[in-house]
């Protein structure tokens, strides 16, 4: 076995010459700090930083495989679930025109910027710069990308005041998506809203997403208000106390729309008909 090594080093000696000499030298340039070799070291490193950002255009090939491999199954994910909620939805609208139900007609937008915002009260609002000549009113919903905002209550020709969910005058039917579990959510202060009237023997759990109700006649159902954090009962009491976290960042709201939604006028004077 010596000897088999022994003649691999005397049949590449110049090569193990040439790697020896190189590790010679980097040791005796790494162990020296004069100001010759300093110069040489600053040198050195500076040119291999541009090189290396000459050369950082150039892709990593295994990174782009990986990416595009990783990309190609969550594009598969994606495809299965878009075919999933297609046929739910086909098979939602067969069933509802075998029971004769009422389709809901969609939403129509107005898209705003936020102009002004009074987050110092207990009746917080904000001012939007679109109104009556956009054909906004009260009270239309208010919402953004992450959920439900409040809604109108005042409108002039090109600008309008929004009641936000933390405003202790404000409440809005909700449900529990998962449980379908009913409620009221109003604002009481703090950074929390409350889901109210929920008896402690129903079904909510931390985690889940509340929504806007079916029993509402002023927002349209299904738009997100936030998530359930924390659950608690009330001492002496049916009910539990039920903390949401708004799904809206209202600290950084600027951009809302406008949900051209009227109350059933039809519905409500029938309600209001039974309420007295």
């Amino acid at each position: 076995m010596l000897k088999r090594l022994y003649d691999i080093v005397l049949l590449f000696k110049e090569y193990v010459l040439l790697g020896l000499f190189l590790v010679v030298s980097i040791t005796l340039l790494a162990l020296n700090d004069t100001r010759q070799i300093r110069t040489i070291r600053s040198f050195t490193v500076v040119s291999v930083g541009v090189l290396q950002d000459i050369l950082s255009f150039i892709p990593n090939y295994f990174d782009l495989r990986h990416e595009n491999r990783v990309l190609r199954e969550l594009n598969l994910v994606l495809s299965e679930e878009v075919s999933r909620l297609r046929e739910g939805k086909l098979e939602n609208l067969r069933l509802r025109r075998l029971l004769d139900l009422k389709e809901r007609p969609p939403n129509q937008y107005v898209s705003a910027n936020v102009v002004g915002k009074n987050l110092q009260l207990l009746r917080n609002t904000i001012t939007i710069d679109v109104g009556e000549n956009d054909g906004v009113r009260a009270p239309m919903p208010v919402v953004n990308d992450e959920g439900l905002v409040g809604k109108i209550t005042a409108t002039g020709r090109g600008y309008a005041v929004a009641q936000i969910l933390l405003n202790k005058e404000l409440r809005v039917s909700a449900k529990i998506q998962r449980s379908r579990v009913d409620g009221i959510v109003r604002w009481e202060g703090g950074r929390s809203l409350t889901l109210q009237n929920v008896a402690k023997m129903l079904d909510v759990l931390v985690g889940d997403v509340v929504i806007t109700s079916d029993y509402s006649s002023l927002f349209p159902a299904g738009i997100k208000i936030g998530l359930v954090s924390a659950i608690r009962p009330i001492p002496g009491s049916l009910f539990q106390a039920i903390e949401v976290t708004p799904s809206v960042d209202f600290s950084r709201l600027e951009e809302v729309f406008v949900i051209i939604h009227t109350p059933d006028s039809t519905r409500s004077a029938l309600e209001q008909h039974f309420r007295e």
